[in-house]
């Protein structure tokens, strides 16, 4: 499925024939309505990051549903593409924290290239309808990548915006991790503790703390 170490972290789900049904539900959808992200993109954010390499987590809820944007990985869009308001915001706070001047460019790929796991819970979506898969079926699958990171004994690094976010807390109780939580980057509620919460500079500090490479958070 992904072509990384997540094949057999992921095996009991892969064999499990109750996902393969699910799976194969999710790419007859495809055939019947605009689905996003691309196919090929599904598991991107795997596949980008691979299980030994994670370093840090943000956790999504699910795909942006506008034409061209989604490609598998949180927060971030497709280059060419318009950033949408919550990131707009991540790149203001980048600035605050770490002086890093903003991207006109939305795609975060070199970020997980460096371990940064751009997980939604939540991979696909129907076009121009926010959140319409979040109860198909995908967050068994997404919950069971949280708590296999959980078990890992390498520190690692969730950082978890806004209510939907920090309820994934409760999958991560290995003390080796840190945990940073805060207000959602939407323009709705990032000035209620998102803006000056400071998790990339925090991030980085607790990777240094235990002897792992900061990421380079420039974009």
């Amino acid at each position: 499925m992904i072509g990384n170490d997540w094949d057999s972290e992921l095996s009991v789900i892969w064999n499990s024939s109750n996902f393969n049904k699910f799976y194969n539900s999710v790419l007859e959808l495809y055939n019947k309505k605009i689905i996003y992200p691309p196919k090929e993109y599904i598991f991107n954010a795997l596949k980008l990051t691979p299980y030994k390499e994670v370093k840090v987590v943000i956790v999504g809820q699910d795909p942006y549903h506008g034409e061209g944007e989604a490609h598998g990985l949180s927060f971030s869009v497709q280059k060419g593409i318009k950033l949408p308001p919550s990131l707009k915001n991540i790149y203001k706070e980048l600035y605050n924290d770490l002086n890093i001047i903003p991207s006109s460019n939305g795609d975060l790929t070199k970020w997980a290239k460096q371990g940064v796991l751009l997980l939604n819970a939540t991979l696909t979506v129907e076009k121009d309808k926010a959140n319409s898969h979040a109860n198909i079926g995908w967050q068994p699958l997404t919950d069971y990548i949280i708590k296999k990171l959980n078990a890992s004994d390498r520190p690692i690094v969730f950082i978890l915006w806004g209510n939907f976010a920090r309820s994934k807390k409760v999958f991560i109780t290995n003390p080796k991790h840190l945990v940073i939580e805060s207000a959602h980057p939407s323009p709705f509620s990032a000035s209620y503790g998102f803006f000056g919460s400071k998790p990339f500079s925090k991030a980085n500090k607790y990777l240094e703390k235990n002897n792992i490479q900061p990421i380079d958070w420039t974009l």
